[in-house]
């Protein structure tokens, strides 16, 4: 009877066992839906029942830092140092505060907390390893190469299997913004596990930042077709529609994912913002601002955003700006995307005098997005509101920045950056543009040449006497006769008048002067202002005249 009765005993614990085990890993599988509220009091209930469960303090952590509506790095930094007072070596648990520390921008004590994970499980535990290479995936100061390097180890380990690690891995080529291998290892993942929706919707994230639609609409189907309950791809394909303004295939989209996901505030926000798509700004307008009234200092904040996109379409600046302004105040700074920044910097740049916050503005747009195409179109509409505002140092930064961006610019991309900065005064990089890169690029191509001289023109002083563009000049010339001296006889007349103009009025060389205006006349014979300049510079000086006789004194009578 003792015998059974520790059977039962032991069989009773196993179970036990079992079940905690179970619902840690329904917690995970709440999380790899994004059903971050469900995950969250999953692995509350299994901590209510053991504290000490390290697996579901080092989730629940997770949990804290991945929900969008939490980002709670203090709550789970509190979480792991709890736990750590006493369980100081759990592998787990040092891969945890390591994640936090990365966070806070502690790279050194976060890549010794990863070290010592690793040493401590001999290198051959797949999960730490992953979780390693995972929070370098997540925390912006995380080492995307180191990622991969431990991710490769995993892969090492005896028996592998797990198509998470695969998972991770093209997550931190994502991070190293190498799509190619990201969506190799992505496809890695679905050999392993072919029903993996998570590596499928993965790849439509990767064609979404090409903005190559007949790439990612189709994978975010197929991610909800391997599994309907995939709720982050119904967002995707919801979020496509709504932008695209087709309003019935969004809420369709919309309300499959809300019966595959948590209730939360961005739900109703959602369903408000139909209103905003079918242009029906005031009701939308009121429906936001009950909310805000209803919710009072918790209000979602994009309810703001919202109310000012309202007001923007309907020409109410003004208001925009105001709704705006409250946004910026009451969003969570890691909570703004790339269109939050280039709508406030396009918001203010209707009112005079905010030149340089709509050029930070849009910058914080720019350094947000990490796709080609939304930096080139936030780059190209910066430049134009610039433009507008007269704003001349904003045109030649954004003209630049567009260059750069292009895989291959041609003339026109380069005469725009070089003449904005001659525009903006600034000389120094329209020199290095004209006199370098186009002179060598286009050697063929007049305008190079010209606005080389007219840019050196403009660094001399007010007298010219420093002599920059004497070469230059002689140089526009030489290759405008070369080139076309019909299609470019204004430039070479122009250049030979500077010419004359130095030697005579600088250099006092009248004879170096005449025959540059000589050269005038050999290239525009029908040019009135040359000769007239040669009949004065070549006359002779007038003879000097005899001192007029003194008058003869008059003699005085006595």
């Amino acid at each position: 009877m003792k015998q059974i009765r520790f059977s039962l005993l032991a069989a009773v614990v196993l179970l036990s066992n079992v079940a905690f085990a179970q619902s840690v890993e329904q917690g995970k599988k709440f999380l790899y839906y994004q059903r971050y509220k469900s995950a969250k009091e999953t692995f509350e209930k299994v901590l209510a029942s053991n504290p000490n469960n390290i697996d579901a303090v080092y989730w629940l952590g997770q949990t804290l830092l991945l929900d969008p509506d939490l980002k709670d790095s203090v709550g789970a930094k509190a979480l792991y140092q709890k736990a750590l007072q006493t369980n100081g070596s759990a592998p787990l648990l040092l891969v945890g505060i390591g994640n936090i520390e990365l966070r806070e921008g502690k790279t050194a004590d976060a890549r010794q907390h990863f070290e010592t994970a690793i040493s401590l499980t001999k290198g051959k535990d797949i999960d730490i390893l992953n979780a390693v290479a995972e929070a370098n995936v997540d925390a912006k100061n995380g080492d995307g190469p180191y990622a991969i390097e431990k991710l490769n180890q995993a892969t090492q380990v005896k028996k592998f299997n797990d198509p998470e690690t695969y998972i991770i891995m093209g997550d931190a080529y994502r991070k190293l913004i190498d799509g190619g291998n990201a969506v190799t290892s992505y496809q890695k993942a679905l050999t392993i596990d072919p029903k993996l929706a998570e590596a499928k919707y993965k790849i439509g994230k990767i064609y979404l930042t090409q903005n190559n639609k007949d790439y990612f609409l189709p994978a975010f189907e197929e991610a909800t077709q391997l599994d309907p309950s995939y709720g982050p791809a119904y967002f995707e394909l919801f979020y496509y529609w709504y932008y695209h303004q087709d309003v019935n295939k969004a809420i369709g989209y919309f309300d499959k994912y809300t019966a595959v996901t948590d209730p939360k505030p961005s739900d109703e926000y959602n369903r408000i913002s139909f209103l905003y798509a079918a242009k029906k700004y005031q009701d939308c307008i009121t429906q936001s601002q009950q909310k805000i009234s209803a919710q009072g200092a918790n209000a979602y904040p994009l309810y703001y955003k919202l109310i000012a996109y309202c007001y923007s379409d309907m020409g109410d600046s003004a208001n925009a700006k105001t709704y705006l302004d409250q946004y910026f105040a009451k969003q969570k700074p890691d909570g703004f995307v790339a269109q939050d920044y280039s709508f406030y910097a396009k918001t203010l740049s209707k009112f005079p005098g905010n030149d340089s916050l709509v050029n930070l503005n849009y910058q914080k747009a720019f350094d947000t997005d990490t796709a080609l195409a939304n930096k080139q179109k936030i780059a190209e509409e910066a430049a134009g509101v610039a433009k507008t505002a007269k704003d001349k140092q904003g045109v030649a930064k954004w003209e630049g920045v567009m260059y750069r961006l292009n895989k291959d610019p041609g003339q026109a991309e380069l005469y725009r950056w070089g003449y904005a900065n001659y525009s903006a005064g600034n000389y120094a990089t329209s020199d290095s543009i004209f006199c370098g890169i186009y002179e060598q690029k286009y050697p063929n191509e007049i305008y190079g040449y010209l606005w080389c001289a007219k840019t050196k023109r403009a660094e001399d002083d007010s007298l010219s006497s420093g002599g920059l563009a004497v070469e230059p000049y002689q140089k526009l010339a030489e290759m405008g006769k070369k080139i076309d001296s019909v299609k470019y006889k204004s430039q070479i007349v122009e250049s030979y008048f500077y010419l004359a103009s130095y030697y005579n009025d600088v250099k006092k060389d009248k004879d170096q002067a005449v025959s540059y205006l000589r050269k005038v006349v050999e290239v525009d014979p029908t040019n009135e202002t040359a000769p007239k300049f040669i009949t004065i510079l070549t006359a002779p000086p007038p003879k000097p005249q005899p001192p007029a006789a003194k008058p003869k004194a008059k003699k005085s009578g006595k």
